[in-house]
């Protein structure tokens, strides 16, 4: 399950708000340029990402960084994201 999880980035901030929950990785991608439209933001300015849930959540729940991951276990992971920016 993918999930639209409002995440500052900030560390001391564990517990990250569920925005919304969606079946496929596509319709979450629709939901975050919906957001990011309505808010008047770009991307990185809405301090929203998508996740992949590990147990079922719900809108309006919190989620601690060990019950989510950036990817599917069955999703292929974008090279840009296995390489790091470095040498």
């Amino acid at each position: 399950m993918y999930a639209l999880i409002y995440d500052e980035f900030d560390p001391a901030k564990r517990v990250k708000k569920v925005i919304s929950v969606h079946k496929t990785r596509a319709t979450a991608e629709k939901a975050l340029a919906k957001r990011q439209h309505k808010l008047g933001k770009r991307i990185w300015e809405c301090h929203t990402r998508i996740v992949w849930a590990y147990t079922p959540v719900h809108e309006g729940d919190g989620i601690t960084p060990d019950a989510f991951d950036t990817w599917a276990p069955h999703e292929t992971v974008p090279r840009g994201d296995r390489v790091p920016d470095g040498d």
